[in-house]
């Protein structure tokens, strides 16, 4: 990972415009307008945030989602569900050129864009490691997950880590293990969920505070124009009925 990377502010933001953000500054990489970024996620609101291939129906219980006061959005990535929520998850965006990935495949990509991330892991105590094609694990299980979406040559690497999530979330939430209702869509595998809270009472601005210390990284902008930007798509992608069903 030896790159200069930006340190981009954490606005805090709804799970719509976060997913906005991240294809907005995806295409600013895209189109030469920025160089290798990183940008931890400031949560407002609980989400379940779906892969771009998933039918919700399949994956998601409405009605325990509703009652626990979750939101549903979906990603531009591709991969299984991910719980989200202030306070109970680090969700960190790497944008970067696919130059900075050129001879890696598309497995060992994963594993390389996360390992600063298993090593800042590591050096507060947690026994991190990675476990292909996706996961940071312990040996207690999975840590957290990795999606990613390439663009015209850029890349969008991100990442949700179970820092004090409730493991019991995940089935109550997430349709693992049971029927289809749709016979379309990628299913979320049946992992054990092992929150970084087991491993560490460090405050979670001082976990992610560890993990940035493992990149070169100096403080950069989010302009307005681009924060606009992503409150626009969102209204216009992202939160719309067209996104969400996109796979029934």
């Amino acid at each position: 990972m030896a790159a200069d990377w930006t340190l981009l502010p954490r606005p805090a933001l709804g799970a719509f415009e976060q997913m906005a953000l991240d294809e907005v500054l995806l295409d600013r990489v895209a189109r030469g307008e920025r160089g290798p970024s990183l940008r931890f996620w400031e949560w407002t609101e609980r989400a379940l945030v779906l892969g771009s291939h998933q039918a919700m129906a399949n994956e998601v219980d409405l009605a325990a989602a509703t009652a626990a006061g979750f939101l549903v959005a979906r990603r531009m990535s591709g991969g299984g569900t991910m719980i989200c929520e202030p306070g109970g998850t680090i969700t960190y965006s790497l944008y970067l050129p696919e130059a900075m990935v050129a001879g890696l495949s598309f497995v060992a990509s994963f594993a390389h864009l996360d390992s600063w991330a298993v090593g800042g892991l590591c050096s507060i105590g947690v026994p991190a490691g990675y476990r292909p094609i996706n996961d940071i694990v312990s040996p207690a299980g999975k840590i957290g997950g990795a999606a990613q979406a390439r663009r015209r040559g850029a890349v969008l690497h991100h990442t949700t880590i179970a820092y004090d999530l409730d493991p019991a979330l995940v089935p109550r939430l997430i349709r693992i293990g049971r029927d289809r209702v749709s016979a379309r869509g990628v299913r979320s595998a049946e992992k054990e969920v092992s929150p970084l809270s087991r491993f560490t009472d460090l405050a979670q601005k001082d976990v992610e505070a560890a993990l940035a210390a493992q990149l070169s990284t100096s403080p950069g902008e989010l302009p307005a124009e681009e924060l606009a930007a992503a409150r626009e798509l969102a209204a216009s992608k992202y939160a719309t009925p067209e996104w969400l069903d996109r796979i029934h």
